[in-house]
């Protein structure tokens, strides 16, 4: 039987369990947060624009140094480049969706374009990791595990309103109508 070093007794086989390092943490497959951003693919100038992350924590179950390893990744930070110099984070607020057809909503997580264009939201999310080998206690992995989503494309427009004192329908060819 394999125990700790501090469970020893006699004559029992003491084993050194292997460390799984944040090295180890960021050879696995966690899979990235989802990135969303509302409205999309196009946005206003001078609009609050929403942008969210859904994340699951995941297990995987692996094997080092010859011992099997269950390691767990919770999501706990996150942090958005909106693509035109401005930035969120690292945040542990992961946003949320806006309710169907909100439009120019604040959130903790939305930003504000002040110039037209095409850019690119990215999204990295941080996982905090604990692992457990051979079946032993869970422990923490030393660090974070940061892993970035696909950007999401994001087209800024402006818009103009202008008023008329016209009706359309006395007047087709009045300015507006």
């Amino acid at each position: 039987m394999c125990v700790a070093a501090a469970e020893a007794e006699g004559d029992e086989e003491i084993v050194e369990l292997p460390t799984f390092t944040l090295q180890d943490f960021r050879t696995l497959a966690v899979a990235p947060a989802a990135s969303a951003v509302q409205p999309a693919p196009d946005t206003l100038k001078g609009m609050h624009t929403n942008v969210y992350a859904e994340a699951q924590g995941q297990q995987f179950a692996t094997e080092l140094g010859g011992f099997p390893v269950q390691v767990r990744a919770v999501p706990v930070q996150y942090a958005w480049d909106y693509g035109d110099g401005g930035a969120l984070g690292p945040t542990e607020l992961s946003g949320a969706p806006l309710e169907e057809g909100a439009w120019d909503v604040e959130t903790d997580t939305s930003h504000v374009y002040t110039e037209t264009g095409d850019y690119a939201v990215t999204l990295t999310t941080w996982f905090y990791g604990e692992y457990s080998v051979a079946g032993g206690p869970w422990l923490p992995v030393a660090g974070l595990n940061d892993v970035a989503s696909a950007p999401v494309p994001i087209s800024v427009w402006r818009s103009t309103v202008r008023n008329y004192a016209d009706d359309c329908l006395q007047n087709p060819q009045g300015a507006g109508c």
